[in-house]
């Protein structure tokens, strides 16, 4: 039995949709008590409170772990940060590992908030429940606000990507040649001209005066659709799909109005980041982007060191050997909106950069594709990062 003074609450929290399944025990590996709340405010009320009373009565601290933090947890995980309790996050990768090395009798959210319990026993003596149980440092207000701007931001990119493929798609059936005009469907000139007017059959009979009027289109752009409507051609169905492609314009132009907006207000949001300052200092590091970096990377504290930060990033690869056979694989737990960020930061960064573009070229010619190249860039480039961030520098090359 342990010490009574080294005893610690612990509280094991299996987190659902609409209710989230409770154990509370102690650090010896007593069960107190399981329950279940449900995702409103008395629910929130019954946990503090039970749990409160539990260690009040026995005087011990408190600590909490709950799967998906910052995910369908939230507020629960930020109530129980603001009453200054430890807080550990579920690694729901490994912990699936966990539950395949020590299987339990059966599945419910009760055996698995009772799992998550004996993680904590397990995780002073085994290596592996270590990394189960991830404890949630402090982060700035700054970068936690960049976090849920960026995220935003990501969200809209990507449903404008598919309203684009869907579009472009349509207007490949419905209007052929059409797309011969622009590069790039997404242009503002062109899905201002898609939009102005009602019926897309419109189009193909209008002037030039009329054209010019249309914003961003001039003199080289109204030559290029004149040249389409001397052989305008579309589809018996350009009618009903017409109405489709319309609307997917004045959605993707809503879009980029959208993104514009949180890219400007995490730029405001930046200049008050030392993370994101310090990030924006490396040549190809786009404001956008470092603001993103500094929001999914938080604070440095949750990193022991280099090596974690990188497998975080995705610039890094794990080890795939087995007996003569050597090779690696990527890792399956990758901040996959942070490599996005990284990656294209990284392609602007060694373009800037004679001695990164020298090392690109270097990994290109061991035969290394253009994404391994970058990759290899990036797991160097992290060491550099961390460094930075550990010593709150900018970035400098040295002659």
């Amino acid at each position: 039995m342990l010490n009574p003074v080294s005893l610690q609450l612990r509280v094991g929290v299996d987190v659902g949709s609409r209710c989230h399944a409770v154990a509370i025990g102690l650090s010896d590996g007593r069960l107190l008590e399981e329950f279940e709340i449900s995702h409103t405010a008395e629910g929130f009320r019954a946990f503090f409170a039970r749990v409160e009373a539990c260690a009040g009565h026995l005087g011990v601290p408190i600590a909490i772990a709950m799967e998906g933090y910052g995910g369908h947890v939230r507020p629960l995980d930020s109530l129980v940060r603001a009453r200054g309790w430890r807080l550990y996050n579920v690694n729901n990768l490994k912990l699936a590992r966990f539950k395949e090395i020590f299987p339990a009798a059966a599945k419910s959210d009760r055996i698995d908030s009772r799992k998550t319990l004996e993680l904590f026993q397990l995780r002073e003596h085994l290596p592996m429940a270590g990394e189960v149980l991830q404890e949630v440092m402090a982060t700035p207000q700054e970068n936690q606000v960049l976090k849920r701007l960026s995220r935003r931001r990501r969200r809209l990119v990507d449903e404008r990507g598919r309203v684009v493929n869907a579009m472009q798609a349509d207007l490949q059936a419905a209007v052929p040649g059409l797309l011969e005009i622009t590069r790039d469907v997404g242009n503002l000139w062109f899905l201002n001209f898609l939009t102005c007017r009602k019926g897309l059959i419109k189009l193909a009979r209008l002037r030039r005066a009329s054209l010019l009027k249309v914003p961003g289109i001039g003199a080289t752009y109204a030559g290029r659709i004149q040249a389409w409507q001397s052989r305008a051609y579309f589809a018996p169905d350009a009618g009903l799909v017409g109405d489709m492609i319309q609307q997917d314009a004045r959605r993707i132009l809503e879009l980029k109005q959208q993104i514009k907006a949180l890219e400007k207000q995490m730029v405001k949001v930046a200049e008050t980041s030392s993370m994101a300052g310090q990030l924006a200092s490396i040549p190809g590091y786009g404001a956008v982007c470092s603001a993103e970096l500094a929001g999914e990377i938080g604070t440095l504290e949750r990193f022991r060191s280099e090596a974690s930060l990188a497998l975080y990033l995705g610039m890094a690869t794990l080890d795939n050997s087995s007996g003569k056979s050597r090779g690696s694989k990527p890792p399956r737990h990758v901040n996959t909106r942070a490599k996005a960020a990284m990656m294209i930061a990284l392609d602007h960064h060694r373009k800037r950069v004679p001695q990164s573009q020298r090392y690109y070229e270097k990994k290109r010619a061991q035969g290394k594709k253009h994404n391994q190249a970058i990759r290899a860039l990036g797991r160097h480039l992290c060491r550099v990062i961390f460094k930075m961030l550990k010593q709150e520098r900018p970035y400098r090359i040295d002659p």
